[in-house]
């Protein structure tokens, strides 16, 4: 009986305070248990995002300093490189004919046709960039696009036979071995431009790109409307050009390949607005920096730009720097003409004579004969 007495009678004050502490300790235990834990999940989770971001950069992270560079300081060696301060020496003709043998430069020259008629022009996807609405339609006559893009090799025989300055990140006039069919970057609108002169070619227009990327259907990348990874060098994927090529499941309805990812293309237009836009004319405006007032704002690195009454050349395709949103077909990116970087190239088109005009050239000559 005083057994039970003694088990359910109230405990004493003394051995209230003893639990009071011990659940306390307890409480405090597990507040610090769940912190620390909490505190290594973020960690983790940290360096998990650290090695994924690692994984997608395009350059080795070692030699990250020669890659960092000042705003504006791409435009200066441009200048430089303009006015020939950068390289002394390039390709001979033969040196340049000898990068590639006889069926890899028949490859390159590969041209695909597109036949005259109307195709979906732009977008009227909610998600899409203002510039790139609204979706109507075009009429093009027939023309030819080159099937792929602008190589090394390719613009190396070109700067070899006129004497034209080499891109600026070919270490001493020529580029490094093995990029021989890596599409040629480091070139401006008027680099490429010249290019396509010197081919009898010239840059498509817009439109023209655009017909060539995604046929009459109005698709969304040059093969259908799901984006697939595996059809595209985009978004640091690679981390660098791949040959051009190398994506064969890509290609557009008319045989054109890499015409999303791998480099941004040149096209001989402006960004102007198309016809019912409703972006605003700001979007189409190009922009130049304001040179500083001052040493304090030259040393502080605030650069501001104004609207000029300029366009932007536009550039069509996305590259291997891209996220993939920007390598569909009817999204159009835009930069000044004398600007390059290491994802800018191009490829040229062709004008494809009426059956007419042939028909006519045709008698004429057997009349003359």
């Amino acid at each position: 009986m005083k057994l039970k007495e003694r088990a359910t009678a109230a405990p004493s004050a003394e051995q209230r305070e003893i639990r009071k502490r011990y659940l306390g300790a307890t409480f405090v235990t597990c507040v610090v248990l769940a912190l620390i834990g909490g505190t290594i999940h973020v960690l983790q989770l940290g360096a998990n995002r650290m090695n994924e971001m690692r994984d997608l950069a395009g350059i080795d992270l070692e030699n990250e300093k020669e890659h960092i560079r000042a705003a504006g300081e791409d435009l200066y060696r441009n200048m430089a490189h303009e006015k020939r301060l950068t390289h002394t020496l390039t390709y001979t003709m033969e040196e340049a004919a000898g990068l590639l043998g006889v069926n890899e430069w028949k490859s390159l020259a590969e041209m695909v046709e597109v036949p005259a008629g109307e195709f979906l022009m732009g977008t009227d996807y909610l998600k899409a960039d203002a510039q790139n609405k609204p979706q109507h339609k075009v009429y093009l006559d027939a023309f030819k696009i080159d099937k792929h893009e602008v190589t090394n090799a390719e613009y190396a025989r070109f700067v070899a036979e006129t004497n034209h300055r080499p891109p600026l990140n070919w270490s001493k006039g020529k580029f490094d071995p093995g990029y021989e069919m890596h599409p040629v970057t480091m070139v401006t609108w008027f680099d490429a431009r010249d290019y396509c002169a010197w081919e009898g070619k010239r840059l498509p227009t817009e439109a023209e790109w655009e017909k060539a990327a995604r046929g009459t259907d109005g698709r969304r990348w040059p093969w259908g409307d799901r984006m697939d990874v595996k059809r595209l060098n985009t978004y640091y994927s690679v981390g660098s050009t791949t040959p051009v090529g190398s994506y064969p499941l890509g290609a557009s309805p008319y045989g054109a390949l890499d015409m999303a990812g791998n480099v941004a293309e040149w096209v001989d237009s402006e960004l102007v607005p198309y016809k019912g836009s409703t972006a605003p004319e700001e979007v189409f405006k190009a922009k130049i920096p304001v040179i500083p007032k001052d040493e304090k704002e030259k040393q502080m690195s605030v650069v501001d730009f104004v609207e000029t009454d300029l366009r932007y050349k536009v550039m069509r395709g996305g590259s291997w720097k891209s996220d993939p949103f920007s390598t569909s077909t009817y999204h159009r990116n835009s930069q000044w003409p004398q600007l390059t970087t290491d994802f800018y190239g191009f490829r040229c088109a062709q004008d494809i004579e009426p059956e007419t005009t042939k028909s006519e050239k045709t008698q004429d000559g057997a009349s003359n004969g």
